[in-house]
């Protein structure tokens, strides 16, 4: 697959579904797998592996299968969220940790009672 700087933002819906779709026929072709080995083990019809091919819309879920049939779920990487720590934040918790062990007080109360 050439990889191509696509501008998302300048294009329509319309235009990202088909990218969409020419992304899976372009991924299902490199490992050469038919339509209805997809679908198969996506467990969807056909039909909507041919309807996104072909710049279609099919829904959030079906996506989700056709790329865990790709082993292409990876792409969806982009949607993690991931805690941004500030640096007093980070301070404040490198300060609570321990410095340095010390030895346990003993309990001298009943030593000393005999």
């Amino acid at each position: 697959m050439a990889k191509i700087d696509t501008d998302w933002v300048a294009m329509s819906d319309r235009a990202i579904i088909s990218a969409i779709g020419n992304y899976i026929k372009e991924r299902r072709l490199s490992i050469n797998k038919t339509q209805a080995q997809i679908a198969e083990k996506a467990g969807i019809n056909r039909s909507t592996l041919v309807k996104i091919e072909s710049g279609e819309s099919i829904t959030l879920i079906s996506l989700i299968q056709i790329l865990r049939a790709l082993d292409s779920l990876h792409i969806l990487q982009t949607f993690k969220i991931e805690k941004i720590i500030s640096p007093i934040e980070l301070a404040k918790i490198e300060g609570r940790k321990r410095q340095r062990a010390r030895e346990k007080k003993k309990d001298k109360g009943f030593e000393e009672s005999w």
